[in-house]
């Protein structure tokens, strides 16, 4: 019997342009098939950090060339980002059962994640989005845009927006109802469309959840067994780079918690995969979260590699 199963989807699953995604969904979309054919309930999130950057860019170049066509406020960009991208998702998925003469629904659900207005990652934008920019060009965006930049790890500029956790998922009615009718769903993607609540409605906000925590409340809400949060690396490792590197097959959450007060994972790649698996597995007893890559997912589930967190 398989697992029902959140999966959050590494930057590396999707290319940094249309083009460039098409192709590099359908090695994903192998990955994900042979996982529900394993006998795996799946529901996939996934990042969206360049995607969103260059679709806000592009309108608001599109705006300043010619003012009839009008400013896109960020949390619609982001809503944009998640139909493209689950477009060529589901397409692709689609494509891969029918490769082997399945007739499985694949859906993607345009999702809305709420975060509370007074979370004070709103105070320190810290989430990098869309392209990278010269200290000058950074400098000319920001004075014509009033849009934060920080350097990125030697590589350059890029805008920055806050990053709240999430609280509750808006869909989650709904998303439940596909998930127990065996439907694979997308949804989540880049982390969901940031809302806060007023006076009983929905407002977006111009931010980014990290997809890695939205999917871990996802899996919460969707009573999932497993979180499983794929990366580049088959397998987390503390002294990474390091001459004692080591490579962890299982972390209980107390050995989690003390790798990241000794500063084992850093704070912009593994420490948020890490803090989310925690999150699902604190959240019911019996949970488990599986950091691996894409291409070892499999094994990884069948307990041959993979970092499991229990």
């Amino acid at each position: 019997m398989g697992y029902k199963i959140v999966i959050a989807l590494g930057g590396n699953a999707l290319g940094n342009s249309p083009e460039e995604q098409k192709i590099a969904v359908k090695k994903t979309a192998k990955s994900l098939v042979s996982l529900v054919e394993s006998g795996n309930k799946i529901i996939v999130g996934h990042g969206n950090g360049p995607q969103v950057g260059m679709i806000n860019l592009a309108m608001e170049k599109g705006h300043k060339v010619d003012d009839s066509i009008p400013k896109m406020p960020f949390p619609e960009c982001g809503a944009m980002s998640q139909g493209y991208i689950g477009y060529h998702l589901q397409n692709a998925i689609r494509h891969e059962f029918k490769q082997i003469n399945r007739d499985v629904p694949v859906v993607t659900i345009i999702t809305q994640v709420l975060v509370d207005k007074n979370d004070r990652a709103f105070e320190n934008p810290t989430k990098p989005i869309g392209a990278f920019y010269t200290k000058e060009e950074a400098e000319k965006i920001s004075k014509e845009s009033n849009y934060e930049f920080k350097e990125d790890a030697g590589r350059g500029y890029r805008r920055v927006v806050a990053s709240p956790k999430p609280i509750d998922i808006v869909e989650k009615e709904s998303l439940k109802d596909l998930y127990d009718a065996r439907n694979v769903i997308i949804a989540c993607g880049g982390g969901g469309i940031p809302v806060v609540e007023e006076n009983g409605e929905y407002i977006g906000v111009a931010a980014v959840i990290d997809k890695d925590f939205s999917c871990a409340k996802m899996a919460e809400l969707m009573d999932a067994d497993v979180l499983v949060i794929l990366t580049a690396v088959e397998k987390v490792a503390i002294n990474f780079g390091k001459e004692n590197e080591k490579w962890l097959s299982e972390m209980t959450i107390d050995e989690c918690q003390t790798y990241i007060e000794e500063g084992h994972f850093a704070p912009g790649s593994m420490l948020p995969k890490v803090e989310a698996a925690m999150s699902f597995v604190k959240s019911k007893p019996e949970r488990k979260a599986l950091i691996t890559s894409l291409e070892s997912a499999d094994e990884a589930l069948a307990g041959k590699t993979g970092t499991w967190i229990k």
